[in-house]
């Protein structure tokens, strides 16, 4: 290597590659060398993983042997873009490093090589690094380790995982004091917090930095708009409609990725596509995470290498898969979220300082609206922030396991490093010695059974798991996402397509024909954990769907939606939007305005509705499906007050629907202020099933922790059994040990992310200081006719819903 330095020699290269590097880039360059740690902030595909890979490489007088830096990424596909780069500077370079990954993708073999040796560079996951970390020479294995780059922390952030990550620097930082950690993110509302987290509780010296990259990522938004509007739009109805002018931009594009919000949109686009343009055959493939590894890995290479033209996909390939050919993104619905749209869009043109385009399909008419608040967001600077998760105790009992598993562990030790992170550095003496006691002896109500006594003690005070059956229970068990008991799906030739959720497969029965992987399939039995299938001709199908699969509305997307609707009526303002979208839907916001009112960003409007079915009351906050969840039951509460009343409740993003057989005291309870935040956390409880709530929430956490075993490899646990036990876990706990910390830990997560009460308490507040507009309606209104449509889907099939929706529309 001829430069002088490393600096030197990472320019050297970029221009012998025909780059200029940005800014930022020097920046870290220059920082890393000076030893600092960080956070590189910069958009996507503006090249930020050379930012903290060429210095991390160029360092000199490297140990002969051993990991050097490790490279954690939060989804498997990322891995092998990191891999590529990787190899593509060593080889520039002329440096004598290996790399290497490590996830769940990595075969058995290379798996065993690792264990002994890890290479230099090491592409893994927040999973893997545990498993490697419960290795009996984990010290050994990383007793070279000069830095760890956590890539796309912004993803991880609001998330289990990044508490796996807190934990795992703690152990990595007590055996390489001198570690650097650096993190890699595209721009978050609390970028500050999220680098907190990341360097942990404890200062670093010296000051760790925020780089940010200066230039901005242009992003241009073009809706595709529907030759007629629905004026009376319902959810899903309108984006299919949409498919004759998608095909060409399809097309016309060399490469075009189409995202969809959920894995069963992407089976019913993929098959439709198809039916249109069957001449898409062999160009078009499909992505998602529950299709086999090796069909993923040959979309993502076809895409690549240009053998493929589209890709129909979900978040599995929203990060940092740098697919270089990728002309257009095509967006099939709202993502719900002004990040994860510009982590969509940056898909496309995915170099530094080119334009990123994205297409914009609405599923229904009021989604016009969202485009329109998007690209305002997005103009504005405006995202959201992520909310950490903070003491969550199921993770801290898993890995106080895992180190026990691997080469145990002395308290005060790792008490000490534990709480240097910004998860637990509020976690008291009385918590810490109740984690220890339930490891070892399952805590008082299950101090009696042996197989709770998974850690034991030695005469030094290390504590170690001796059982061979309790290790390698833990390690089939490591990690914290928990999902539904999944089903392989195999030809009866013996081809693994993938994984499907069984409770999907349970209502099938032989001869029944469903979509997969982009096949129709006939199902031929369920054997053990098996579905057996043979391909069908038939063009009908059912969808398989998943759990867990909508997101619900941003608050910051909301405010720019609350905005834009105010600004839609030109009724109001008699000045024409610059937002074709607010043009387009016109006729919509006049039938809004004649049938009840537009409501203005300073607004709140309630709808009052009588029909057959009873009375129905219409509130438009604004605020996402969750937190409308918990205040249509806190609405509902503080309106019972005034009259013993039972209310149905419906919701969808924009507001919720309380429906009742006998007339609702509105304007009574109004006048008494029942948008109050006086009082909130109580009547919250009053208003909502908590302990139902926190019994599903304690399934997970019982999992994360331990308590409940998901089975072995071929021979999953039903998740009927894993449900029953967390739920028998939940019963013993809450009448023998009231204090436990992990049913306190449901309970917390219950109001902080399934009730989002944080949110709730803003949105409330925020209300208060609105006016309210309640309007007696005579017919249902545009805003109103879409909560009432997913009421009646939940209780009819899609043929009748149909019929039902037309009816309704000539009211």
């Amino acid at each position: 290597m001829a430069s002088s330095s490393p600096i030197n020699a990472a320019k050297d290269w970029f221009a012998r590659m025909g780059w200029t590097p940005f800014y930022f880039q020097e920046e870290a360059w220059e920082a890393y060398e000076k030893g600092r740690c960080g956070l590189v902030n910069a958009p996507t595909g503006s090249g930020k993983t050379y930012s903290l890979l060429l210095p991390a490489i160029l360092q000199p007088k490297l140990p002969a042997a051993g990991v050097k830096l490790i490279w954690i990424t939060p989804i498997r596909a990322l891995s092998k873009e990191i891999e590529q780069a990787s190899r593509r500077a060593i080889e520039g370079l002329n440096l004598p490093w290996e790399v290497g990954v490590r996830t769940g993708d990595t075969s058995q073999a290379e798996k065993r090589r690792q264990k002994s040796s890890l290479p230099d560079i090491l592409i893994t996951t927040p999973e893997s690094l545990h498993l490697l970390l419960s290795q009996k020479q984990a010290s050994h294995l990383f007793r070279n380790l000069q830095c760890v780059v956590v890539d796309e922390w912004h993803e991880l952030i609001g998330s289990k995982r990044a508490v796996q990550v807190e934990l795992a620097l703690s152990a990595l930082k007590g055996m390489r004091p001198k570690l650097r950690v650096w993190g890699i993110s595209a721009t978050i509302g609390n970028m500050e917090e999220a680098m907190q987290i990341l360097m942990g509780a404890e200062p670093v010296r010296p000051k760790p930095v925020i780089i940010r990259a200066q230039h901005e990522k242009r992003i241009e938004v073009t809706s595709i708009l529907p030759d007629e509007l629905e004026v009376l739009p319902w959810a899903g109805h309108l984006g299919i409609r949409l498919l004759e002018k998608v095909i060409p931009i399809i097309k016309s594009s060399g490469s075009c990725l189409i995202f969809t919000n959920t894995r069963s949109q992407a089976e019913i686009w993929y098959q439709r596509i198809l039916d249109v343009a069957p001449e898409l055959a062999g160009w078009l493939g499909m992505h998602h995470g529950s299709i086999s590894r090796e069909l993923r890995h040959w979309v993502e290479d076809a895409l690549h290498s240009g053998d493929l033209k589209a890709v129909v996909c979900t978040s599995s390939l929203d990060l940092g898969v740098d697919f270089r050919p990728v002309e257009t993104i095509i967006q099939i619905g709202s993502p719900k979220g002004v990040a994860r749209f510009i982590q969509r869009a940056g898909r496309s043109g995915h170099q530094p300082g080119a334009t990123s385009r994205i297409y914009f399909v609405p599923t229904h008419s009021l989604e016009l609206v969202e485009a329109a608040a998007l690209r305002s967001a997005i103009d504005s600077h405006i995202i959201e922030e992520r909310v950490p998760y903070i003491r969550s105790f199921d993770v801290l009992i898993q890995w106080l396991v895992t180190l026990a598993v691997g080469e145990g562990f002395y308290p005060e030790v790792v008490l000490k490093q534990v709480r240097s992170t910004v998860s637990f550095s509020s976690m008291t003496d009385e918590e810490w010695l109740w984690i220890l006691n339930f490891i070892t002896t399952g805590g008082e109500p299950l101090g009696g059974y042996d197989e709770f006594h998974r850690v034991a003690i030695d005469a030094d005070g290390r504590y170690f798991v001796e059982k061979r059956k309790v290790a390698m229970r833990h390690r089939l068990s490591m990690g914290t996402i928990v999902s539904e008991a999944m089903l392989q799906v195999r030809l009866l030739g013996g081809g693994f397509l993938g994984s499907i959720e069984e409770w999907f497969i349970a209502r099938l029965k032989p001869g029944d024909v469903f979509w997969f992987a982009g096949k129709n399939l006939e199902l031929v039995e369920v054997k053990a954990m098996t579905v057996r299938v043979r391909k069908s001709n038939s063009k009908a199908g059912i969808v398989p769907s998943w759990q867990g699969g909508r997101m619900p509305l941003s608050a910051q997307l909301g405010e720019q939606l609350r905005i834009k609707l105010g600004e839609a009526y030109i009724g109001r303002t008699d000045t024409p939007s610059v937002h074709p979208e607010l043009v387009m839907i016109q006729p919509l916001i006049e039938l809004q305005a004649e049938r009840s009112v537009v409501p203005s960003e300073r607004e709140l409007l309630i709808e009052y509705f009588e029909s057959e079915e009873g009375h129905h009351l219409y509130v438009y906050p604004f605020e996402g499906r969750l937190v409308h969840e918990g205040m249509a039951a806190l609405i509902a509460y503080r309106i019972s007050l005034f009259a013993p009343l039972t209310f149905s409740i419906a919701m969808n993003d924009y507001g919720f629907e309380l429906l009742c057989d006998q007339p609702i005291p509105i304007q009574e309870a109004l006048d008494s202020d029942i948008f109050t935040v006086q009082d909130l956390r109580e009547d919250i409880q009053a208003s909502v099933n908590e302990t139902e709530m926190a019994r599903r929430k304690f399934r997970d956490i019982s999992h994360i922790a331990g308590l409940v075993f998901g089975g072995y490899p071929g021979k999953p646990m039903k998740e009927k059994h894993m449900q029953s036990n967390a739920q028998l876990f939940f019963n013993v706990f809450s009448e023998d040990e009231p204090n436990n910390i992990l049913l306190h830990q449901a309970y917390d997560e219950v109001y902080t992310f399934q009730l989002e009460e944080a949110r709730m308490h803003a949105a409330m507040d925020r209300i208060e200081k609105r006016e309210i507009r309640l309007i007696h309606i005579e017919k249902p209104t545009p805003l109103a006719f879409p909560i009432m449509v997913d009421r009646l889907r939940e209780k009819l099939t899609s043929e009748r819903l149909e019929d039902r929706v037309k009816r309704m529309i000539e009211w």
